[in-house]
């Protein structure tokens, strides 16, 4: 397979690498001010062997240095392992393993194990009165490989096996207890883990000496940004395997009950109840085999539509970067007139996230949505907003009114909570969910060509975005290109227009001619 075609680097991908590189850089930084010489950061580059970067963090091991970053860890030739870690620290007896990632490990609650930055050791730890661990099993997953590295070398603390994460805020150490029962069964992280590279150790060995693979393609969602797709791809619909149609637990239970394939999920009577699945009915998994088989994008579930209108109408779409803030909501305005321009307008901060402006940005839409909302009370018209999929225009939401909260023009919490959870907030997402069988996904870029509706950028995409952010704000440093905030502009204009396009489409007589599910 050394050989053989594989898709091109995702360009989102790869700056998530490259973001993940910068943030381990300052946090090595960071703990340099803090420790000073008790910290040892092995040499690494493009001009230096792995052998000998191992052989130089054994040496610290040896010499017992407080703190070692950019780990290689002896190779464990019985085990099978290789690999490093961001941070090993010297604790009373051993050392302990520490990754440093750029997402968030902890939610607002009580209950983690934490220590400041300031004094990176398991045994400084204490219950966060404000934090409780948010679940990454990857992050646990990679600390007991560590811990397991740790182990056949001699290393590894006496006791408990422990490990720590630094997150994108970098200002505490989250401590997981690596053999506590949390995760499902009561299994702990070292069993899931002794478990998993069990398996993919004998796939390895099995593919390593040629003998006929015990491993075959099947599709997860991670799929879509794997370089090896285009191999897997062909073999799953070579095979027409059943988790094109359903994915991970529910492709394996289906595999499990002697259904392999698309062909024999659509034979399936669809009032069986002898596999039950975890992401859908069974009724549904049949319709949507029968829907693949017929290559169609969309099946109607109920003979009629439901979808709520109103005299005014106000299509919105909040673009944001990572977990620093929203920079742009974009508005489209249609219904009855009620002195007020119809048609586009974006509320937008070109300030780099995080930045104050974006109170100011965020104030105006707010006042802007208010007021449309109250001209057309006043009128006597109803009033309806609409976004697709409402997780990420909510949680910006509520967290711009917590963060700006008391600036002006900024909404309260429980202003902003009784318009989310009213009926003039919609979320199309939901409604195509409940009125739809997807076969080919739910996505606004996959449901709103069938309504008939194209971007107009060629690379319209929420990972591009972020891309184009970058550049428009000249967020590593350099210099901004006003071109590519003219493209956000545009990619967010799109957006909304396709939420209304696809609102129209589906209040219209075009139904009737989509495919029916009990007609299948």
């Amino acid at each position: 397979m050394r050989e053989a075609q594989k898709a091109p680097p995702d360009p989102a991908s790869e700056q998530r690498k490259a973001d993940a590189t910068q943030h381990r850089r300052n946090v090595a930084d960071a703990l340099i001010k803090i420790v000073g010489s008790n910290l040892m950061e092995i040499p690494n580059g493009p001009d230096v062997k792995a052998s000998d970067r191992e052989r130089v963090t054994l040496a610290a091991m040896q010499m017992g240095v407080p703190y070692i970053w950019g780990a290689v860890l002896p190779r464990d030739l019985t085990g099978g392992r290789r690999g490093g870690i961001d941070l090993l620290v010297k604790d009373t007896t051993g050392y302990v393993p520490v990754l440093v990632v750029r997402h968030k490990i902890t939610d607002p609650g009580q209950g983690a194990k934490t220590s400041p930055l300031t004094i990176p050791l398991p045994h400084s730890s204490r219950v966060d009165p404000l934090r409780k661990v948010r679940p990454q099993p990857r992050d646990q997953l990679r600390l007991a490989h560590a811990q397991r590295q740790l182990q056949a070398a001699g290393y590894a603390v006496n006791g408990r096996a422990t490990g720590g994460v630094i997150g994108m805020d970098a200002d505490v150490v989250v401590w997981h207890d690596l053999e506590a029962p949390t995760w499902p069964g009561g299994r702990t992280a070292l069993a899931e883990y002794d478990a998993r590279f069990s398996d993919r150790l004998t796939v390895a060995i099995t593919a390593a000496t040629g003998r006929e693979a015990i491993a075959h393609a099947s599709r997860i969602v991670d799929c879509k940004t794997c370089p090896w797709w285009p191999t897997c791809e062909q073999d799953l619909k070579e095979r027409r395997d059943v988790s094109l149609v359903v994915r991970g637990e529910d492709a394996v239970m289906l595999r499990k009950a002697g259904l392999s394939t698309v062909d024999d999920l659509a034979a399936l009577d669809p009032s069986s109840d002898h596999v039950p699945l975890v992401g859908m009915p069974i009724g549904d998994a049949v319709t949507l085999a029968k829907a693949w088989l017929r290559d169609l994008t969309l099946v109607r579930r109920h003979e009629t539509m439901s979808i709520p209108r109103a005299d005014v109408e106000v299509d919105v779409d909040m673009e944001s970067f990572a977990d620093l803030g929203a920079y742009m909501w974009g508005c489209l305005l249609s219904g009855k007139d009620i002195d007020e321009p119809q048609g586009y307008q974006a509320f937008v901060t070109w300030d780099p996230l995080p930045c104050q402006d974006e109170a100011r940005s965020f104030a105006e839409f707010w006042t802007w949505l208010t007021g449309i909302r109250l001209r057309a009370k006043a009128r006597g018209y109803s009033f309806k907003a609409y976004c697709y999929n409402e997780l990420a225009e909510n949680r910006w939401l509520i967290a711009s009114a917590e963060r700006f909260a008391g600036m002006p023009g900024i909404p309260t919490k429980a202003q902003v909570k009784e318009f989310i959870e009213s009926d003039s907030w919609v979320d199309l997402f939901g409604i195509v969910r409940e009125q739809f069988l997807c076969a080919h996904g739910k996505g606004l870029k996959t449901i709103a060509p069938v309504a008939g509706f194209s971007w107009r950028d060629p690379e319209a995409g929420g990972e591009n975005s972020m891309r184009w952010y970058r550049d428009a704000v000249g967020l590593d440093g350099s210099e901004p290109l006003p071109e590519q905030g003219e493209r956000l502009l545009v990619y967010n204009e799109d957006d909304v227009r396709a939420t209304h396009r696809l609102r129209e489409w589906m209040s219209s007589d075009a139904m009737q001619s989509l495919p029916f599910a009990g007609d299948l």
